[in-house]
């Protein structure tokens, strides 16, 4: 009975607050801001600790972000504040459109670049999906416990998430 009560006690779980910071950084708005997260995710949560979790939008309406983790498998979903729908559709019109064509095919080596002013970093990868320039692919590291998500830039290259080319 001690025994599981120790387990139980040393049982760690995911920081939600990191979750939070996750979502505003995929969002690019902050919590309770227009495009930002509606609330913080629930702290009441008890979920698996994740060493690498995954964001996507739920849809193309951008009304959630799903935050997934493969290992242990794990999703929740974190409601958006949608902007008026007219600004919707002028944006979507102002977006430049994402290639159709595949720059990355599943099992292509890639190198991962993220930077700013004064310093960058790189890691070589193998793609585990097919993606075109813009999509979100995940990427298979050397060494990584689990893979990294990162957004195709050109044949062979990615970068981070929140990081521009």
């Amino acid at each position: 009975m001690i025994a599981l009560m120790l387990a139980l006690a040393a049982t760690v779980h995911q920081d939600t607050s990191s979750l939070d910071r996750a979502v505003a950084a995929f969002t690019g708005r902050p919590m309770g801001a227009e495009g930002g997260a509606r609330a913080h995710v629930d702290a009441r949560l008890r979920l698996a600790q994740c060493p690498t979790v995954s964001l996507s939008w739920r849809t193309d309406a951008h009304d959630a972000v799903v935050v997934a983790c493969a290992g242990p498998d794990w999703r929740i979903y974190v409601p958006v504040i949608a902007p008026p729908r007219q600004t919707i559709v002028a944006v979507a019109k102002a977006a430049p459109a994402i290639s159709a064509e595949k720059v990355i095919k599943r099992g292509d080596p890639l190198v991962i670049e993220a930077g700013a002013a004064g310093f960058s970093i790189t890691r070589e990868g193998v793609a585990m999906a097919d993606a075109a320039a813009g999509q979100r692919l995940m990427v298979r590291v050397e060494g990584a416990k689990a893979p990294v998500q990162a957004v195709a830039v050109a044949t062979g290259r990615a970068t981070l998430p929140g990081w521009s080319e």
